[in-house]
């Protein structure tokens, strides 16, 4: 992604993390340069008709990043700061978290640059329709799934799903992951992300000796992620003494009152103002004392400034790329145990899939079904990374991309290349 288009701090990242792989791995030259970059993007105009009759156009995108071990796959996000780049990024870091996980499935990520809290219902019901209609040609259930991601919910899938089953003149259940189970959403799927984080959690307490009863935690980034990961840790036994959104940052010292908080923030959507504890600076939050971090917000939220500034031993990383590698590199040196991105979220896509699987063959499976099969997959991957830091004496980012991008290059050289 080094072309000018394509740059963002994101994408760099993200480049520079694969190298950091690629380098470790010996990677054949020839794949390792055309993994860096995309296999092709989209950039499409979105024209919305607003409340107040004027039309607003916004920009939307879809990137596809590989899809040598099967379709694309990757969420659209509805942000602000959705740009080329960061799509670009987020498609990279996809399809080495389906190919970690053994997934047959590829990378892509979509998204439109817009604040969708500020939109009405039938704003964000209009853009979402339009810019489905822009990548019709470039979805499907054999060629690319998308799926929910920051700013947006099973709702907008409902709609993404609907547009393109009108114009194939048929239900397409399966074009979309992350739909309500009334139209052929997966059990679970809702939930599948943050209970992945915590079932990592887990096995890194495990890994580490550590009483998970005994533990305190911190949520960076309180929407779905985020909260599905506090109120199971609090269900473990974990204190969950701070929290944090857009609005600001909470803290308790003898943890907050799970039950109360989540209702309040359903409630306010928002988590500052609640009664049960004192606010802090956003910025402090990440450096507040505790056993387990979890960064559940936006990209780069951990970077060489404050890295030496966290006191966890635990960091899971909830949230696609929120630690920059200055920062891997610092944390490495204080000894903090990172569960890496593509490793403690991939729940939500391991669900995803199981969706996509059940929309193919029109049979359902149970929740308990599903919880079992995603914590099995994601123990498997886990031990799998610990093994390969071990035996390569890497830390666990370096050791979970080794496996994905190894498996994906793997598959490319035996493909080989169509010109």
């Amino acid at each position: 992604m080094a072309t000018i288009e394509w740059r963002s701090p994101a994408s760099e990242m993200a480049v520079r993390q694969f190298d950091i792989a690629a380098e470790r791995l010996n990677l054949d030259k020839n794949v390792a340069g055309r993994l860096r970059r995309p296999d092709r993007a989209l950039i499409v105009s979105v024209p919305t008709r607003m409340d107040d009759g004027s039309v607003h156009v916004f920009t939307g995108y879809r990137v596809q990043h590989n899809d040598v071990l099967g379709p694309f796959k990757g969420g659209i996000r509805y942000h602000p700061d959705v740009n080329l780049g960061e799509v670009g990024a987020l498609a990279m870091w996809m399809t080495w978290k389906c190919s970690l996980v053994g997934l047959p499935l590829g990378g892509g990520k979509g998204g439109i640059a817009c604040d969708p809290k500020k939109l009405s219902r039938n704003e964000l019901q209009g853009m979402t329709r339009r810019y489905t209609a822009e990548i019709l040609n470039f979805i499907g259930p054999e060629v690319d799934i998308p799926a929910p991601d920051m700013g947006t919910n099973e709702q907008v899938m409902a709609w993404v799903m609907d547009t393109y089953s009108q114009h194939k003149g048929y239900a397409v259940p399966g074009v979309v992951t992350g739909k309500p189970v009334d139209i052929g959403g997966s059990l679970g799927r809702r939930e599948a992300t943050g209970r992945g984080v915590v079932y990592m959690i887990m096995e890194a307490a495990k890994h580490l000796e550590l009483d998970l009863a005994k533990c305190s935690a911190v949520v960076q980034g309180f929407g779905n992620v985020g909260l599905v990961t506090a109120r199971e840790l609090a269900a473990l036994g974990v204190k969950v003494v701070g929290a944090s959104d857009t609005s600001g940052a909470v803290w308790n010292a003898k943890g907050l009152p799970m039950a109360e908080f989540v209702l309040y923030k359903d409630k306010n959507k928002r988590v500052q103002g609640f009664p049960g504890a004192e606010s802090v600076p956003g910025a402090e939050l990440l450096e507040l004392k505790c056993d387990i971090l979890i960064p559940a917000a936006g990209e780069m939220q951990i970077t060489g400034e404050n890295a030496a500034g966290l006191k966890c031993k635990i960091l899971a990383e909830g949230a696609n790329g929120p630690t920059t590698p200055e920062a891997d590199q610092i944390l490495k040196e204080k000894g903090i145990f990172i569960i890496p991105d593509i490793l403690a979220n991939a729940g939500g896509v391991i669900v995803s899939y199981f969706e996509w699987v059940q929309d193919l063959q029109n049979f359902f499976w149970t929740e308990d079904e599903i919880r079992n099969r995603l914590r099995e997959i994601l123990n498997r991957a886990f031990h799998e990374v610990i093994g390969v830091s071990r035996r390569e004496k890497v830390d666990m980012r370096v050791a979970a991309l080794m496996i994905g991008v190894k498996r994906v290059a793997r598959a490319m050289l035996w493909r080989g290349l169509y010109a």
